[in-house]
């Protein structure tokens, strides 16, 4: 793992998201395909893709309980636990509608609602992801959202991940369709014959995902265009460098391009590291996927205080970022940029990842300095309440008109002069 002078240091953005102009077209031909046929071309691309040719897309209660026959009673013991530390989270989030009263008897207030439906997307492949479920999932369902609707791609069996299926049947979901790929995403947007169309979409997925639901944004919303993930750690000597280095391979595995960032005034510790990561690669079963993500994307910054290194840090905005120095929570007020924080020794990035209950979709791409992880407000819509009183019209109504006059805008100033000629 390269260690360099934090004068060197580079952007942790990368371009992914952006895909080729093949991607694209694919991506758009795929939709349109959805929004003319339906069913039909669904069925046609989910055989073409994951290979098996499905009568009906749903998931059945019979493959659900088959799911729990498949896990362990330990591990739907974890999810559910899991959920309930999740769960009890968000809870925290929710905000109230609220109204407030000023002297001249006008009434001002802000209605929240949940939104009516969302869609979660939840990738398979080689892979299951129950935690993806459980943290798309559950923060729809405390802001109130009635209609959940799941989709996955299948395997060559026409069948979901039994952990998928056990993690969705705890957080709540009643809807789940055997669907994946931009294919999924376009069914959500503008709904077909079997599967009615929703008001977002969230949830990860592979480069044809991402540009699918960037291409339906507008028509629904969406949670974000995430990018590979990404680890930052600022530490100091205090901390060991097993532990640091094993937290920058539990990103670097992800994905090739994934980041993984060790920010330290400690040239000790930057030497221990880069020794330690090379060390604990050898052992990966993923080591060539981390392997590649460290050489192309890795990287040990040194500093020469630790100043320095909180402002490097909020250069990077990364989505993780583990600090893990001595009196780490002073440092906590002058971090700025990142996605989730992890102070102290214990607070290793998988305990976010599965259990401890704040959410894992996180901004990437350096999209910390200006957006925050998923949470209960990206499931309800603001509605501002104005309830002018007569007192309040005559007090101000004449200012109100020379605004509307002053961008040109004669009719508004009316609207507002018809009622103070007819008090």
């Amino acid at each position: 793992m390269k260690i360099v002078k934090v004068s060197d240091l580079v952007s942790i953005k990368r371009s992914i998201e952006s895909g080729t102009a093949e991607q694209l077209a694919v991506v758009k031909n795929i939709i349109s395909e959805i929004r003319n046929r339906g069913d039909e071309a669904l069925r046609e691309y989910t055989e073409k893709f994951d290979r098996v040719l499905l009568n009906s897309f749903s998931v059945t209660e019979k493959e659900i309980e088959e799911a729990y026959q498949k896990v362990d009673a330990e591990f739907v013991s974890i999810v559910k636990e899991a959920a309930e530390n999740i769960r009890r989270f968000h809870e925290k989030q929710l905000r109230p509608s609220w109204m407030t009263t000023e002297e001249n008897g006008t009434i001002l207030g802000q209605k929240m609602t949940p939104l009516d439906s969302v869609g979660v997307y939840v990738p398979g492949g080689t892979a299951a992801y129950p935690s993806s479920v459980l943290m798309n999932v559950i923060p729809a369902k405390v802001a109130g959202v009635k209609r959940i609707v799941m989709v996955s791609p299948p395997d060559q069996n026409g069948k979901l991940p039994a952990a998928v299926l056990v993690a969705a049947k705890e957080a709540g979901v009643e809807e789940i369709y055997k669907v994946g790929g931009a294919q999924a995403v376009a069914a959500l947007a503008y709904g077909t014959a079997s599967i009615a169309a929703v008001d977002k979409i969230t949830g990860p997925g592979n480069i044809y995902v991402a540009l699918s639901k960037r291409e339906v944004f507008g028509d629904v919303d969406i949670d974000m265009i995430a990018g590979p993930s990404e680890i930052a750690v600022l530490a100091d000597d205090t901390a060991r460098a097993d532990e640091v280095a094993a937290d920058l391979l539990s990103q670097a595995e992800h994905d090739e391009r994934a980041c993984s960032v060790l920010v330290t005034p400690s040239s000790k510790l930057a030497e221990a590291v880069a020794l330690e990561v090379e060390k604990q690669l050898a052992e990966l079963p993923r080591r060539d996927i981390a392997a590649r993500s460290i050489a192309d994307y890795g990287a040990i910054y040194v500093t020469e205080t630790i100043d320095e290194a909180v402002k490097t840090i909020n250069q990077l905005a990364p989505e993780h970022l583990e600090v893990i120095t001595e009196n780490a929570m002073e440092l906590l007020g002058k971090i700025r940029h990142a996605g989730a924080i992890f102070i102290g020794r214990y607070s290793s990035e998988p305990v976010g990842d599965y259990f401890a209950g704040p959410n894992h979709v996180l901004p990437t791409n350096g999209t910390a300095r200006f957006s925050s992880p998923l949470n209960v407000d990206d499931f309800q819509k603001k509605s501002s309440v104005i309830i002018y009183s007569e007192k309040a019209l005559k007090d101000n109504g004449e200012k109100i008109a020379k605004f509307a006059r002053m961008e040109g805008l004669e009719a508004h100033a009316r609207a507002v002069e018809y009622r103070l000629k007819n008090q």
